[in-house]
């Protein structure tokens, strides 16, 4: 398609189009003409820097038009565009992606994820009462999905390498370990062997899922170092010692 003849009447309405752009503007926000350009035949729009503060990059744009064989340009449109250099927004992300950890607050739901790969599918009934009676009480099973090998293995390097795991600085510099505290609950099931449950309310940790080889101060088996207490020699009174004291 071939592109829009120049019109010379469009191109000269500069002073209009500043003049329209200045009435929807805030004062003194309209700066320097930047370009005129033909979107169609007898419709062109005329672009002014915008010079306010809080949009960099921006330009007014004003769209003039004019009849055929008109001699005299009409506003058709007044906008404030973004230019290639422009401030923008953030792009619009959906409430499901937008949530992090820790966003979940009281009252609030998060979207189901129908095939998420950390659940698989749970135990289901079979009807026989012995094999069931196992699958619901020792295998604490009986839910629609339950953490797949994925999830188990997400979960496990995301506490392992947090603050409850050996890395953090406060484990670096524990007496001991916390598989050796008595406030330590091992967990049940796969990760029992790796993880296990704070219980010391004196623990920074309590309460929280603990990797074996994580510590703190609160170790139920390690004292402070304490001071050797400090003797002190009684005086000696030598009563053969006469003190003269003059006045």
């Amino acid at each position: 398609m071939a592109a829009p003849k120049r019109d010379a009447v469009l191109a000269a309405a500069e002073e209009a189009a500043r003049e329209a752009a200045v009435a929807i503007a805030e004062p003194g926000t309209v700066g320097e003409h930047i370009a005129f350009v033909m979107d169609e035949d007898r419709v062109g729009t005329h672009y002014f820097d915008c010079t306010a503060t809080a949009y960099p990059g921006w330009r007014w744009a004003i769209t003039l038009t004019r009849p055929p064989r008109g001699r005299t340009a009409l506003i058709s449109e007044t906008h404030l565009v973004a230019g290639d250099d422009a401030l923008l927004s953030p792009a619009w992300v959906p409430y499901a992606e937008r949530l992090a950890p820790g966003d979940v607050g009281p009252g609030d739901v998060t979207p189901m994820i129908e095939d998420d790969p950390l659940l698989e599918a749970g135990f289901e009934a079979t009807g026989d009462e012995d094999v069931d009676q196992v699958g619901f009480v020792e295998l604490g099973l009986g839910r629609p999905r339950v953490l797949s090998a994925e999830g188990r293995d997400a979960a496990a390097t995301r506490w392992y390498d947090g603050e409850h795991g050996p890395e953090a600085e406060i484990a670096k510099k524990a007496p001991a370990p916390c598989s050796s505290c008595g406030f330590f609950v091992p967990m049940a099931g796969a990760l029992r062997a790796v993880f296990g449950v704070c219980a010391n309310e004196w623990s920074p940790s309590d309460g929280s899922v603990v990797s074996l080889d994580h510590g703190c101060g609160a170790h139920s088996e390690i004292d402070v170092e304490r001071a050797e207490p400090e003797s002190i020699e009684p005086p000696v009174l030598d009563d053969t010692v006469l003190e003269i004291v003059e006045r």
